[in-house]
């Protein structure tokens, strides 16, 4: 499991859109010739496997986790057969990626584990899945025992790459702290690079209570008011969603956080970060009274923030 300053958060996602090939909101269908993989060689196929992460208006979703794409080389034209996305929030495998790319939603409820279910699928189905994709030619020609003995190398490198590459953030807890029961508020002021800006940061202890040895501070939400990219993190240490605001319709992004606090919207934001537990303890009472404190920092902030 990786974890990042929030620098290298920012250095991952300051992108024009429509300068990221096959990952724009308009390509969520398919990811196009990724050439950084991990390759596993099947005979007539090969797999390709690596991690993800996709940031909301930058990409389709918020999400991250481990792509595995069939992939063929047949007549040196290299051909995405099938992907499957194993994601936190929104599972799919696609036929034929780029170019009939028909999306199928993997049902974590029904199905279970996103990457054992595709494994399966992969053991099972492969030869069927490659010919609904339109390339029986190359469908006739799988050895499934080739594949077969190929698999558990597939697994194993994907289950390594969705525990140990998953891109989490940790970022400092404020300078500015305003108490609320079981969480609590860290206001502070950040330069990134050419970027910055005013950060409100929602924290809770873990594992205990503040005075016990072995609680840990963990922050649950992040908004960071930035003047070039702001944007804001659902569970920053735990699958770390990023959703990236549209400026044209958020000018404003202090203004949005404040009115998403004020409309006692915390809550199912807390439980949408992975923190059921917190957002069922959380004393609406208590935020009430002392967002006009994060207010009144806040914008005392917010001009220093402009000039950053």
């Amino acid at each position: 499991m990786k974890f990042f300053l929030c620098l290298s958060c920012i250095r991952l996602n300051i992108f024009d859109p429509k300068s990221i090939a096959g990952r724009s909101i308009e390509n969520y269908r398919g990811l196009g010739m990724k050439t950084d993989y991990s390759k596993v060689e099947a005979g007539t196929v090969f797999f390709a496997i690596w991690h993800e992460q996709w940031d909301a208006n930058i990409h389709h979703h918020a999400d991250q986790g481990v792509i595995i794409q069939v992939r063929s080389s047949s007549q040196n034209n290299e051909i995405n057969l099938l992907q499957f996305n194993c994601f936190f929030s929104q599972p799919t495998y696609i036929y034929d990626p780029d170019g009939l790319s028909k999306i199928c939603q993997i049902d974590p409820l029904t199905d279970g584990n996103a990457i054992g279910w595709s494994i399966q699928k992969l053991k099972t189905r492969l030869v069927e899945m490659i010919e609904a994709a339109g390339y029986g030619t190359i469908a006739g020609k799988i050895d499934m025992q080739t594949v077969l003995n190929a698999i558990p190398e597939v697994e194993s490198l994907a289950r390594d790459k969705f525990k140990n590459s998953i891109q989490l953030v940790k970022h400092k807890r404020g300078d500015f702290i305003f108490e609320a029961g079981n969480i609590r508020f860290g206001l502070e002021l950040r330069t990134l690079g050419d970027d910055g800006g005013l950060a409100i940061h929602v924290l809770t202890d873990l594992c205990g209570s503040s005075s016990h040895e072995y609680s840990e501070e963990t922050e649950i939400l992040a908004f960071d008011c930035f003047r070039i990219q702001p944007h804001y993190h659902y569970g920053p240490r735990n699958k770390n969603l990023r959703y990236y605001w549209d400026k044209t319709v958020v000018p404003d992004p202090l203004e949005w956080t404040l009115d998403v606090l004020k409309a006692g919207k915390l809550r199912q934001m807390i439980t949408g970060a992975g923190y059921p537990d917190v957002a069922k303890d959380l004393d609406d009472d208590l935020v009430k009274k002392i967002i006009p404190g994060i207010e009144e920092k806040a914008r005392q902030l917010q001009p220093a923030a402009k000039g950053m």
